[in-house]
């Protein structure tokens, strides 16, 4: 039998009205973003049902909202019968989804996520200053030769690759001179398309160290309990349940490749997966998944009537 895996999207995903629909449905979804509201002491959820959209996709405001809405469908789903112990085999969180991950499989509170998260957004904001740090997607190219070129692009810049997200799509991430050094060797070697993203900050790559120093700290001071399944990790595309590992990789993930294609790669192949569920907001590592893995379903689980279909197709 064909084993399950529940995945929980990353920055990017975020959209003003995120969340809202399932507040109105469920109480279980109110108790959540009520949680976050109280952790983070202001009204997030606010923020995410009526905007304003620049104010939510600061990333210290996304990260946490995002978490929020992916264990308001958790919580939802508990309470039908349907949870990560009893039905998932793995997990699997692109890059603040990770924190989604580990909180749906136990190992963290959402008070604690949320505050994690909290620190991780304005860590990250504040590890370069605006207008110094760039990242461009790279659609058409393989990995290798995005890689080959990023490194050629330094010369004494940071240059690397940030998320290798699918077949054919991978986001570079450094210094703004680095990436549009980058740009052109990869426009020269055959990229269809090569576009500098509308960030506020170099995510994923050496410049974020000192976000990955305070993250160290933080999570130093977080109570995290051993996860009810496997989570597959960022940084190494392979699952741990490793309590000490999980902390560290969480670490490393601030400055290393989110290496999604490698990650569900892993799940359908080796590790048997053949059912893959998006718990949270949008659908984009739903179409991400469809291009790793065509033999696998692949499904977004984000409005009731996508709970309820859920719900009844799992028995439970």
């Amino acid at each position: 039998m064909a084993k399950l895996a529940f995945t929980f999207p990353g920055q990017g995903s975020q959209a003003v009205g995120m969340g809202k629909e399932l507040a109105e449905t469920y109480a279980e979804a109110r108790a959540v973003f009520d949680e976050v509201n109280q952790a983070l002491g202001e009204d997030l959820a606010r923020t995410m049902f009526e905007g304003p959209d620049e104010t939510l996709r600061l990333t210290e405001n996304a990260q946490p909202a995002l978490m929020a809405v992916s264990m308001a469908v958790v919580r939802v789903l508990e309470a039908r019968g349907v949870s990560v112990a009893r039905h998932a085999d793995f997990v699997a969180g692109h890059s603040l989804g990770e924190y989604s991950a580990l909180c749906a499989a136990g190992v963290f509170s959402i008070t604690d996520a949320a505050r994690l998260l909290r620190t991780r957004g304005k860590a990250m904001q504040q590890a370069v200053p605006v207008g110094q740090g760039a990242m461009a997607a790279i659609l058409g190219l393989d990995l290798e030769t995005v890689l080959r070129a990023a490194n050629d692009a330094e010369d004494g810049e940071v240059c690397g690759v940030a998320n290798d997200n699918a077949p054919g799509q991978v986001v570079i991430s450094g210094h703004a001179g680095a990436v549009n050094r980058a740009i052109e060797l990869l426009k020269a070697a055959g990229a269809k398309r090569a576009l500098p993203l509308p960030v506020s900050a170099p995510f994923h790559c050496a410049l974020m160290r000192p976000a990955a120093d305070a993250m160290e700290h933080a999570l130093s001071q977080v109570a995290m309990s051993a996860p009810s399944k496997p989570v597959i990790v960022n940084v190494t595309a392979r699952p741990t349940s490793d309590i000490e590992a999980i902390r560290r990789h969480l670490v490393e993930q601030v400055t290393g490749m989110v290496r999604w294609t490698e990650s569900i790669g892993w799940a359908a192949g080796e590790g048997g997966v053949g059912e893959l569920y998006e718990l949270g907001t949008g659908k984009v590592l739903t179409g991400l998944a469809k291009r790793i893995a065509p033999d696998a379903q692949a499904t977004a689980i984000n409005a009731p009537a996508d709970i309820d279909a859920l719900v009844a197709a799992l028995g439970a």
